[in-house]
């Protein structure tokens, strides 16, 4: 297991971003785990703009693999009074691997005050629940995960998840890697649990501006709605240990067969 805080700490920094080395614990298949690779996009756009406001929403394509030797560049796209535009390209030597467009945005005066978003439908775990984790040699081996059996549909997920070392992390990047820690919905669907599906676009939006939850619990839930012709469409929401709503995202995700 290697947190991800040591990967940003051994990482060569640049004016404009980084380059690091993607350990083999958080491979998955011939690229890296597409949670990790956000989340050191995310640094180094955070890394790039002084006093930037809260993150609200971030625009990922999963444009090709990532393995060993990364580099991380961000570039401020747009800075207005409100809101500012960072994008962050993440490239190996296979090429342009990742590209993330993320919005930082203050909070402004407004009439408006709305709030419909579900709560959390199960309680996270007890401290004597049996947890569970993937193998050393994915990157599953560096989250904990709970099932509490609930009821699901054919293609969903719902899903209690935490880091196994957050320490360091500030809450958006923990967001962001722990964000995509489910398979795609649509890989229920298989009749062959070997079928390849591979996330092709992540749209997250955040809906406070510092997240926090307690013993490191956050409940991912993802359910496709649709599946067809090599391509599945499907909402994801996470909540926190308290069951506030904290992000809604969508993903597209490629079907291999």
């Amino acid at each position: 297991m290697t947190p991800i805080a040591q990967i940003l700490a051994g990482a060569d920094r640049q004016d404009h971003g980084f380059s690091a080395t993607i350990p083999s614990d958080w491979m998955q298949g011939r690229t890296a785990y597409g949670g990790l690779s956000a989340a050191l996009a995310l640094d180094a756009a955070l890394a790039l703009e002084p006093d930037l406001p809260p993150l609200r929403s971030a625009q990922v394509a999963f444009i090709g693999p990532l393995a060993g030797r990364v580099t991380v560049t961000a570039t401020k796209l747009r800075r207005g009074r409100n809101a500012a535009f960072l994008q962050s390209d993440v490239t190996s030597e296979n090429g342009l691997g990742l590209r993330a467009t993320f919005v930082f945005m203050s909070a402004l005066p407004s009439q408006i005050a709305h709030e419909a978003g579900e709560r959390a439908p199960i309680a996270p775990p007890r401290p004597d629940a049996e947890l569970y984790t993937g193998p050393d040699t994915f990157f599953t081996g560096n989250f904990n995960f709970f099932d509490s059996g609930a009821a699901l549909a054919p293609a969903e997920w719902l899903r209690w998840a935490r880091l196994r070392d957050a320490a360091g992390l500030g809450p958006m990047i923990e967001l962001m890697a722990i964000g995509d820690g489910l398979p795609p919905a649509a890989f229920k669907l298989a009749a062959e649990r070997a079928t390849p599906l591979s996330s092709l676009n992540w749209q997250i939006n955040f809906l406070v501006p510092t997240p926090s939850t307690q013993d490191g619990w956050w409940l991912l839930h993802a359910r496709a709605n649709s599946a067809r012709d090599g391509n599945s469409s499907q909402r994801m929401t996470i909540w926190n240990a308290a069951g506030d709503p904290i992000a809604e995202a969508m993903q597209s995700v490629a079907i291999f067969g």
